[in-house]
């Protein structure tokens, strides 16, 4: 009978193409001096040398936007489209690309109503024409959306707001970045959507795929800024209004082509079953480099989804969403969204891009490492021989035997099996604590640097991890399942079995003794399959 397949069989020696990268990237252009009534006061009176700062110099330069945007797609002979109400754009984008393929160019200019926070004004009591701007408006202004074919960058978008104060947003993709590095370089590639599924060069197409930083997308940004008609002019920006970046949202993705794509989608499967309760608090630390207390905010959860017959498995963290799928029968897509990056600790400019994306391969690795873990974690008799003898971390440290029956080993099981082992962890003096009682000794006599061994033989079996930058230890899937088994044996089958060799019967009652007269003759039966009797002569 075939062994089912695991995560170690299915990765080591069988992904042919591994990437780390940047997927979607969302990001908020604004102009800070912007961002409250004071700076744009003094934008409109001071920079631009209006005598009253007035509400209606706003609609004087959002209609001397729209006529020179009416002009540049004349020029340009560029496609000028509204959105309409429950339109998809990115459908509308990709039919205009494939009708009009240019390259390092405006493909179309599309009109869509959307809701934005405005400025009001309120003209304050006085001889002279005074206003007061606040930003509290919420209205549904025209954005402009400028979809774009870069040199760099590939297929993307930026859109602008019509009204004060004028923010954009930019869609960039950082896969679609590489292709065009790829190609630029002449490294040969096979693309798959979104991705790539083999590459002439995986290092140097990993090593771009590390380089891609805060540069870049200011580079691009600059670029078009210069290009696209906006309600800032370059004198504005020259100025000092010019447009800082923050990130709105990032998708950071592992994605491992597999040579056995069969494989990989059974393997799939199972690992969705195995893990449905990731989202738990205490499973959420495995994954997230993040201490879960009481008070932490947010809902944690484990969703299955489905498109068509595609199954997607999302575990949630506050606003960051972990997601791994299947991509095209080809390749294990492994995929973290950020929200919002104060979740880590990390604000939103562009300068932090590069930390999240080192925050976004960790977390990415750690899902992968507890699934392959928790995956066909089943007690087989070459795992149990795996504990019981001494054996060697990959690492090549020595990892001491966990023998059935010696008295410290099967305290330990026990103390594993605890509720509050479970929940809150263990640390040295919360063993220590445990430990002593179940041997019978004073609490002097279990020694920390016992403790510390305990600790760590159990963290080299793989029974035990430790929290990053924490002396918690929490149990893993395969722990629990080993230490129940220990503590199960020993109270319902070796102690009962001595207790009856030793002494004289015990009277249970009569259900109880039902059951274990079944689990008897079930043992009887095992044996005598295994040891059958020789016939008589």
């Amino acid at each position: 009978m075939s062994q089912p397949v695991n995560i170690a069989d299915l990765l080591e020696g069988h992904v042919t193409l591994q990437l780390e990268s940047i997927d979607r990237l969302y990001l908020n252009g604004y102009v800070a001096q912007l961002q409250h009534g004071a700076g744009l006061v003094g934008f409109l009176s001071k920079h631009r040398g209006y005598p009253i700062a007035s509400p209606a110099l706003l609609g004087q330069i959002t209609k001397d936007f729209l006529a020179r945007l009416q002009a540049f797609v004349q020029r340009e002979h560029i496609p000028l489209f509204t959105f309409q109400r429950h339109e998809s754009k990115d459908q509308r984008a990709h039919h205009e690309r494939a009708q009009r393929p240019v390259r390092d160019a405006v493909v179309l200019v599309g009109v869509a109503q959307e809701k934005a926070y405005a400025f009001s004004a309120r003209r304050l009591a006085g001889p002279r024409a005074v206003f007061e701007f606040t930003r509290n408006k919420s209205v549904i202004p025209n954005y402009y959306y400028f979809y774009l074919d870069d040199a760099d960058w590939g297929e993307c978008f930026l859109k602008v707001c019509s009204y004060a104060p004028w923010g954009l947003k930019l869609y960039l993709n950082g896969h679609e970045w590489l292709k065009r590095q790829l190609a630029k370089q002449g490294i040969g590639f096979q693309a798959l959507d979104n991705g790539f599924s083999s590459c002439e060069n995986p290092q140097a197409l990993q090593q771009l795929a590390h380089s891609l930083g805060p540069q870049h997308v200011q580079a691009f940004l600059s670029k078009w800024l210069d290009r696209l008609p906006l309600p800032l002019s370059a004198a504005d920006r020259s100025a000092g209004y010019d447009y800082g970046l923050s990130i709105w949202q990032m998708e950071y993705s592992l994605t491992q082509i597999m040579d056995r794509p069969l494989a990989g989608r059974q393997f799939f499967e199972e690992v969705i079953g195995d893990n449905l309760d990731l989202g738990r608090p205490d499973r959420v630390q495995l994954i997230f480099p993040r201490k879960i207390i009481s008070t932490t905010p947010g809902s944690f959860r484990t969703r299955l989804l489905y498109e068509g017959v595609q199954p997607s498995l999302h575990v949630s963290y506050k606003g960051f969403d972990l997601k791994q799928y299947y991509k095209e029968g080809r390749g294990l897509r492994t995929e973290g969204t950020f929200h919002n990056p104060a979740d880590f600790g990390l604000n939103k400019g562009i300068e932090n891009l590069g930390a999240l994306m080192d925050l976004g391969s960790q977390i990415n690795r750690r899902l992968l490492e507890v699934e392959r873990v928790s995956h066909n974690c089943g007690l087989s008799a070459g795992s149990i021989q795996k504990v019981v003898q001494p054996t060697l971390t990959q690492e090549g440290q020595r990892a001491p035997g966990l023998k059935f029956g010696d008295p410290r080993v099967m305290a330990l099981m026990l103390v594993l099996c605890q509720f509050a082992s479970l929940m809150g962890g263990l640390r040295n003096r919360d063993l220590r604590g445990q430990m002593a009682p179940l041997l019978g000794l004073a609490p002097e006599q279990y020694s920390p640097g016992q403790a510390s061994y305990d600790l760590r033989r159990l963290l080299r079996k793989g029974l035990l991890w430790r929290a990053e930058h924490s002396q918690r230890y929490y149990l893993t899937p395969s722990g629990w399942k080993l230490a129940r088994l220990y503590a199960r044996l020993e109270a319902r089958v070796f102690r009962p079995a001595l207790t009856a060799i030793n002494g004289p019967p015990m009277a249970l009652p009569g259900a109880l003794e039902r059951a274990l007269a079944q689990v008897d003759a079930q043992l009887d039966q095992l044996i005598g399959q295994a040891f059958p009797a020789r016939k008589a002569a």
